[in-house]
Order: structure tokens, then C-alpha cells, then sequence
């Protein structure tokens, strides 16, 4: 199975650049209403992810009840960058499915690293449920 059947694509996925200030990735996050967020370059590649819980922390820790402060901080410094690893688009299934149990979407890169999109938890069990054998 190619995995590419499952993935929502880039341009239809929420993302924020890793130069984003940590106001603009509360607000990405607000508006969207995901927990977690796919980083990428300027130029495309997949950094990491930044969570809601790693900006509270970076708020709790540069707030002083200005909001230009949290202008003063980039997603890449509250980022965690070994947090929901990627996988290539030509990954096994087994191998998705490696990294789809612990995580709620995987993102998914090409051979360069680039971001192309995310396969969500919830496609991989409708796929699986709908093909059982």
C-alpha cells in the first residue's frame, strides 16, 4: 500500500514557518483549534513541531502582560525538534503505522526533506477499518 492515498496534502494542511513569532503561532493555533502544529522552513523542509503546551510554557515564561513580548520569540526556540518525527512518502505502511500509534499525524516529507503533507491518526483507523479483511 503507498501510503500517498492516505496523506492530506501540504496545501490543505495547517503549518507555520519556524521564523513565526511565538504571537502568530498561538494565533495559527487558536484559529485552527489543533493541538500540535508542523514547523517548516521558509524553503519548505520539515523542521518539527511546536505544541500548545511548548508555547504556554514559552508564554508563562517571556509574558509580562505586553503581547508585543511574544513577538520577541520565534516557534523555532519553543519548538521541539525531535518531537513527531516524519516519514518519506515512499515509507512502508508498517512503518506509518510505527509512528502513527504514538503520534496524532505524521508528516510526511519527500527524498530533499521537504514537506508535502500529514497522514492523520484518524485516516490510517478509517482506511484500516474500511479494508479489513
Amino acid at each position: 500500500m503507498n501510503i500517498f492515498f492516505l496523506l492530506r496534502p501540504k496545501t490543505e494542511t495547517s503549518f507555520i514557518y519556524d521564523d513565526s513569532t511565538l504571537r502568530q503561532g498561538i494565533e495559527k493555533a487558536q484559529a485552527h483549534g489543533f493541538t500540535s502544529t508542523p514547523v517548516i522552513s521558509r524553503d519548505g523542509r520539515y523542521v518539527g513541531t511546536v505544541t500548545q503546551g511548548n508555547m504556554l510554557w514559552a508564554v508563562m515564561d517571556c509574558f509580562n502582560g505586553d503581547r508585543k513580548s511574544l513577538e520577541k520569540v520565534k516557534i523555532m526556540d519553543v519548538m521541539e525538534k525531535d518531537f513527531c518525527p516524519s516519514v518519506t512518502i515512499e515509507a512502508s505502511m508498517d512503518e506509518l503505522l510505527e509512528h502513527i500509534t504514538n503520534q496524532n499525524f505524521v508528516p510526511i516529507v519527500d527524498d530533499r526533506g521537504m514537506f508535502v503533507g500529514i497522514v492523520t491518526r484518524k485516516t490510517v483507523i478509517n482506511y484500516l477499518r474500511d479494508n479489513k479483511k
